[in-house]
């Protein structure tokens, strides 16, 4: 099946203004995402979604297809789906453009299940958290999951509950920005009304759940960081500086 990332992106971050375009390794962080997500054999072709002409110009200038859009979106998957409008793929992975440390074995993992379950419309991946600070960390996104690994719930703020543990004791887990939809579903996700639950948690996915649509949580081994502040952006410099993939772009 055709398969295709879209990187939104903007300027506007309410808490990093211009993150995008923020140099990491003597490269604007969007490149790294870009040129990591277009490694993937999976992928047929890879875009950066955007309202913004600097990104445009910027994106363009290492080698990127732009697509523009709307500068009305609040959600970055009514941004992805307006994007892909006038693409014909029949799976679209939305990678969030402020993932640089992202492999592109996750986009692998991630579409996998999609070619054993024809029922399925969303993915997102998930891992671990190992470390209570990023646990309590509001800019992470927790998720609680059912025994067959489907999220329940999505909060910035701490889940599952440390009153009866502590953090050693507690499975909490932590969305993975990079989120496979089915065209169908993607489309569904924009034609629906936006939830209280998004707004308030600032989720995009709560809008499926709370409307009674199902989003798998895949497993990923990979480690990643994303960049939500300056002190963020800094972590990922020290994290990334031996990484062997940087060699591949």
């Amino acid at each position: 099946m055709k398969t295709i990332a879209v990187i939104p992106a903007r300027m506007g971050s309410s808490r990093f203004p211009g993150k995008p375009i923020a140099q990491l390794l003597g490269r604007p962080m969007l490149e790294h995402v870009y040129k990591r997500v277009a490694l993937s054999k999976t992928l047929d072709a890879t875009y950066i979604a955007t309202c913004d002409e600097e990104i445009r110009r910027i994106a363009e200038a290492f080698g990127a297809n732009v697509i523009m859009t709307a500068d009305t979106h609040e959600r970055a998957s009514d941004r992805v789906a307006e994007a892909v409008t006038h693409i014909d793929a029949e799976l679209i992975v939305m990678v969030q453009g402020d993932e640089p440390m992202t492999h592109p074995d996750m986009i692998d993992t991630a579409v996998a299940p999609f070619h054993n379950d024809p029922q399925l419309e969303c993915v997102n991946l998930v891992r671990k958290i190992d470390n209570e600070k990023d646990y309590r960390d509001v800019n992470t996104i927790k998720v609680v999951m059912n025994r067959q690994g489907d999220a329940i719930y999505m909060s910035r703020q701490p889940i599952p509950t440390m009153a009866k543990t502590g953090f050693a004791q507690t499975s909490a887990y932590k969305q993975v920005c990079i989120i496979p939809f089915r065209r169908a579903a993607l489309f569904q996700y924009t034609n629906l009304p936006p939830t209280p639950l998004e707004e308030l948690e600032s989720v995009d996915m709560m809008r499926l759940l709370e409307h009674g649509y199902r989003v798998k949580m895949v497993n990923t081994e990979f480690n990643t960081q994303a960049v939500d502040t300056e002190a963020d952006l800094a972590r990922v410099a020290k994290l990334m500086e031996n990484d062997p993939l940087l060699a591949r772009y």
